[in-house]
């Protein structure tokens, strides 16, 4: 059977897809050099695990979605996934390869268990998919791991709750563990911490509320779930609301799971950056 080894959980941000080619000159940036230097450890638990597949659960940006016709929930189950050029000058990346025939088994196992997809057997995927997968897997090293992308809406109100993302997570793990192929599986819980990019509150950042979301998420996540959009919001700034994207991985793990690694830093274009490496338990 299919199982699920562990979750990470990084920041999505433009400028980080900008930096990543420039990754070995900005690592002594005193600017770069706290974010860069916290994924070695990730870097080094991933080729340990040695994955087959990565399910990256982000949120685009107006890529392959836009405000005109935007769902909830879509997943890929394409045989491959085209970054294209968003604007923001970031480097394309080479094709990501695809998993249609898992994608499928979660998608039907999805909606038998009562939530809403969207299906894409053709989607373009943006930083907030790219940004994790070139951290992770340096210079571009992901291609022997087949993806699936799960994008969840936190751009167009009303947003999906805390609860809700929990749960959409718990219903993936279900899905994977009853796929009859032998794969170790990661999930990736990408986008966040506090930030604000527009507004009388632009440039918000809110560490306290982070570092105790990075704390509960290990051993307490359900408390995260009590949440509101509205509160969630309210603490860690318009755009914080990604943080549902980390309790989507979260959900989709074990009641025990082994906090490998961390790092928090402030700040990289006004956004508070995060990342775990947390290990699946029984």
């Amino acid at each position: 059977m299919a199982r699920i080894i562990g979750g990470l959980t990084t920041s999505h941000i433009p400028s980080i897809g900008n930096a990543v080619p420039r990754e070995e000159e900005l690592s002594q940036d005193p600017y770069w050099q706290p974010f860069f230097a916290g994924y070695g450890k990730a870097r080094e638990w991933l080729r340990e695990a040695d994955p087959d597949v990565a399910i990256v659960i982000y949120n685009d940006h107006g890529l392959n979605f836009f405000l005109d016709k935007l769902p909830t929930f879509a997943i890929g189950a394409a045989f491959e996934y085209q970054h294209s050029d968003e604007g923001w000058g970031i480097p394309t990346m080479p094709p990501f390869q695809g998993d249609p025939e898992l994608s499928w088994h979660i998608i039907n196992s999805l909606v038998a268990d009562e939530f809403d997809i969207v299906s894409c057997q053709e989607m373009l995927v943006d930083h907030g998919f790219t940004v994790p997968m070139s951290l992770f897997w340096k210079n571009n090293s992901y291609g022997r791991v087949r993806t699936i992308p799960v994008c969840i809406n936190t751009v167009q109100h009303p947003l999906p709750s805390p609860a809700r993302c929990f749960k959409l997570g718990q219903a993936i793990a279900r899905a994977v563990e009853s796929y009859d192929k032998d794969l170790k599986v990661v999930i990736l819980g990408t986008g966040g911490m506090s930030h604000q990019l527009d507004g009388e509150r632009a440039g918000f950042i809110n560490k306290k509320f982070d570092l105790m979301c990075m704390d509960k998420i290990v051993n307490e996540p359900e408390a995260l779930t009590q949440l509101s959009i509205h509160e969630l919001v309210r603490q860690a700034g318009a755009q914080g609301s990604e943080f549902i994207l980390w309790l989507a991985m979260r959900g989709a793990l074990s009641g025990n799971v082994k906090m490998v690694h961390s790092n928090y830093h402030i700040a990289i274009s006004n956004t508070a950056t995060g990342l775990m490496v947390l290990e699946n338990g029984a």
